[in-house]
């Protein structure tokens, strides 16, 4: 075919595509596996997610891992995929729920944004403490460390793996390994101890389903629209074309930005120019459920399709990452992994158990719980605890934090601050971001304690 059509099928063509056929059959196979393993033995009993089971065995046959089977270019390929799944993850995030409407929420909303703003700029305070009373002084490391527990624990893989590149241009190379570390160590905290304090919440009868009956409010059930499309294929067809469209929306709006912020130029473009598509493709997700909840067409959006998208972007994502973990470098940075994430972890589990019940006095246990898993794994973590807690949705938990989620996402979690916190504790040194962070922190919790104490608003009729 090549010399039939030289013109179109140049041999490195033809061995590029054949690398990328081999490269994503190689990753679909490892990620089949690994979720054979987990249902076999039950993993997520024990909130062991199984797409980290497939990276561990992709790690396990790496060139660098014990069994060095696959190729150092498949890896390479692999290497690019994280910036790419997250986009997708992104773009799919709003598609498949109903916008949740504002009246009735709104403080309950403002809780949860103050307690997320509270958690993520905390991060930043003790990653900062950390590196400058130890990391810094005594091991050496670069200041830019102090952004790890924040893109690592709100972000996740993807976030870690895409700001590699940011952080290697300021001279921290080793930064998108150590993020990764941590992000692995986070997810499985968000699971494995978070469960334990499900357990804890049990026991001291924090949980609504625990309250008497005649206390517990159920959500009327939503009554279901006209249907999607018949044919299985078509549903699959257009909702790949609904999250195209949300991407291609997010590139739109990153490529306005930058020429937007390279005509003002300075510090502005450079901040332009590092944001990557993704915190943008959610924007695109939500304006596509927009526009098709207007035309009354949410129909061609499906729940299920969209939530298994996002869920294969997810775990694809996971199992690249891991797979390409460097375990040399982590052996040998074991002690800035371990007071990082101890040190993330600790405040997490401060702020959820200690603020959360000042924050949000009414089903303060299931929200903190949805707050805790977002904040140290990834949003997925915390709708897991909260299924946990609340099987049965007797708590308002869910429309806030989802609301919460559509507020901050495009700024944490990967968004525009996460992107911007390197090259502040660049241009302004990590003193001084660290106690801009910390002033955050406390506004954020003197603002959720005021809207607190504000008086319950009557949900619209």
């Amino acid at each position: 075919m090549a010399e039939l059509l030289p013109g179109l099928w140049s041999a490195d063509l033809v061995d590029g595509i054949s690398w990328l056929v081999l490269a994503g059959g190689v990753l679909a196979g490892i990620l089949a596996t690994g979720r054979a393993i987990g249902r076999r033995l039950q993993l997520q009993l024990w909130g062991i997610p199984e797409a980290l089971v497939a990276g561990v065995l992709g790690l396990l046959v790496a060139p660098k891992g014990p069994f060095p089977l696959l190729p150092e270019h498949l890896m390479e390929l692999w290497a690019q995929l994280p910036l790419v799944l997250l986009t997708l993850v992104f773009g799919s995030l709003m598609l498949g729920k109903p916008l949740p409407k504002l009246s009735g929420v709104l403080k309950p909303v403002g809780g949860h944004v103050s307690l997320a703003l509270v958690l993520a700029f905390g991060q930043y305070g003790v990653a900062g403490l950390a590196v400058l009373l130890v990391l810094q002084p005594l091991l050496g490391f670069s200041p830019v460390m102090a952004c790890l527990i924040e893109v690592a624990f709100e972000g996740g893989h993807g976030s870690a793996a895409a700001m590699g590149a940011s952080y290697a241009a300021l001279g921290f190379e080793s930064g998108q390994d150590l993020g990764l570390a941590l992000a692995t160590v986070g997810l499985l905290s968000s699971t494995l101890v978070g469960g334990l304090v499900v357990v804890l919440g049990r026991a001291r009868g924090w949980l609504v389903a625990d309250l008497a009956p005649e206390a517990i409010q159920v959500a009327p059930a939503a009554v279901s629209g006209a249907e999607g499309p018949s044919n299985p294929w078509a549903a699959w067809l257009c909702n790949l074309g609904l999250v195209g469209i949300a991407v291609a929306i997010g590139w739109l709006l990153q490529l306005l930005l930058r020429l937007g912020t390279g005509w003002i130029g300075g510090g502005v473009a450079t901040v332009g120019q590092a944001l990557p598509v993704f915190p943008l493709a959610i924007l695109g997700s939500l304006l596509v459920r927009w526009l098709l909840e207007r035309s009354e067409r949410s129909q061609w959006a499906s729940t299920p399709i969209q939530s298994e998208v996002s869920t294969l972007a997810a775990d694809l994502l996971i199992a690249s990452a891991t797979a390409g973990l460097n375990l040399q470098l982590l052996q040998a940075n074991w002690l800035p992994i371990t007071l990082l994430a101890g040190a993330g972890l600790s405040w997490n589990l401060l702020i959820c158990l200690w603020l959360a019940p000042k924050l949000l006095p009414k089903d303060w246990f299931e929200r903190a719980l949805v707050e805790f898993g977002q904040a140290t794994g990834v949003a997925a973590s915390g709708l897991l605890l909260l299924r946990m807690a609340d099987p049965e949705n007797h708590s308002d938990a869910l429309p806030a934090f989802s609301l919460k989620q559509l507020l901050l996402q495009p700024l944490l979690s990967g968004g525009v601050i996460t992107v911007v916190a390197p090259l502040a504790v660049a241009g302004w040194g990590l003193p001084v971001w660290t106690l801009v962070c910390a002033a955050v922190m406390l506004l954020a919790g003197a603002a959720g304690l005021w809207i607190a104490q504000l008086p319950e608003l009557e949900e619209a009729r």
